[in-house]
């Protein structure tokens, strides 16, 4: 998929800083990523994984 306009403001993107326009929208979105602003989704966490030392310990 081709983008034709900066993902940040819509503006015409500049080759040294594509897909933005510029070094401000660049930052910014990287700034999103760092902030937790975007989030890759996921699914529910599997509790026995998590605590499978905690079970094993258990039994003895």
């Amino acid at each position: 998929m081709k983008r034709d306009t900066c993902p940040i403001c819509g503006k015409q993107p500049q080759s040294e800083f594509k897909p933005f326009c510029s070094r401000g929208c660049k930052d910014r979105d990287l700034l999103q990523w760092l902030g937790e602003g975007y989030r890759v989704p996921a699914g529910p966490a599997d509790l026995d994984e998590q605590s499978g030392l905690d079970t094993a310990a258990s039994d003895d």
